[in-house]
């Protein structure tokens, strides 16, 4: 039986005057992410038609871990330099689907 990981999909909508500092930001999340324990997938889209738009696909092995990365330094340091920079962000914690 396929074991069933906590996927987490971020969408974040930046403000447009931001964009570029921002996503330089967000690429600096992706080594450090990555290298976590508990993490097996950690990748950034950007919206081929709103360039404002990003998206974060992560998975992890349970909610403890994503837990330990949201209090990460390199995450802390990230909500300090985005402030009020962002439009919005949406988070949706979802199960993978297995048959």
């Amino acid at each position: 039986m396929k074991k069933s990981y906590l996927t987490l999909v971020v969408h974040i909508l930046v403000k447009e005057e931001f964009r570029e500092e921002i996503k330089a930001e967000l690429l600096k999340l992706v080594g450090p992410t990555r290298g976590e324990e508990g993490n097996i997938a950690y990748d950034l889209h950007q919206d081929n038609e709103n360039q404002n738009l990003f998206l974060f696909h992560e998975k992890w092995v349970n909610q403890d871990f994503l837990t330990k990365h949201s209090q990460s330094t390199h995450i802390a340091a990230y909500k300090i330099f985005s402030k009020d920079k962002l439009e919005n962000v949406t988070a949706f914690k979802m199960t993978e689907l297995t048959n």
